[in-house]
């Protein structure tokens, strides 16, 4: 990822990024965990992070949760909207590590973007998350805690796997595509 300004690319990414955030917060696979399941949404939120950028990421982390909530549970659950923000800001942060968009997404790439995501998952879904529950919702704290692992889990889990398939692919047609323009 070049070091330019926030642009145009940026705010379409957000966009579509929050869209479609909110239209996978529905798609859940049960854990039997009461308020917690492996969430799709969540590769797509890493991926659009790894490729956009710590604000892109940011952004749609907090939107695309904000928004999901309110649409379909008619109240917002702040404590995990604001979790979803961090592992955004997190992966993105490392964005132009991770070479996806120049077609360098290899085996170094997939172990810093896998490292960095489990660790960004822990710190939202271990810490921030149940803290946050426990001060804004008075939530007992075995419960939040036990809930937060699970999602930590299932995050680690969807990413690892569907978000890093995403990476690579979206790599390799990048990758082809940038070399094509230094030919012409």
């Amino acid at each position: 990822m070049d070091k330019k300004k926030f642009g145009i690319r940026e705010v379409v990414a957000i966009g579509i990024g929050t869209a479609l955030f909110v239209v996978l917060t529905e798609v859940q696979i049960p854990i039997g965990i009461p308020n917690t399941a492996l969430q799709p949404r969540m590769a797509v939120l890493a991926f659009l992070s790894a490729v956009f950028g710590p604000i892109v990421g940011a952004v749609i982390g907090l939107l695309g949760h904000a928004l999901g909530d309110a649409l379909f549970y008619g109240s917002v659950w702040w404590s995990w909207v604001f979790p979803e923000a961090v592992v955004g800001a997190a992966i993105g942060a490392i964005a132009g590590r991770l070479k996806v968009r120049e077609g360098g997404f290899g085996k170094s790439q997939i172990i810093l973007f896998n490292c960095v995501q489990i660790v960004a998952n822990a710190a939202a879904w271990i810490v921030v998350a149940p803290i946050l529950d426990i001060l804004v919702y008075a939530e007992p704290a075995n419960k939040v805690f036990i809930q937060g692992a699970f999602a930590w889990l299932g995050d680690v889990l969807i990413i690892g796997i569907l978000g890093t398939i995403l990476l690579a692919a979206y790599s390799k047609i990048a990758g082809k595509s940038s070399s094509l323009k230094k030919e012409d």
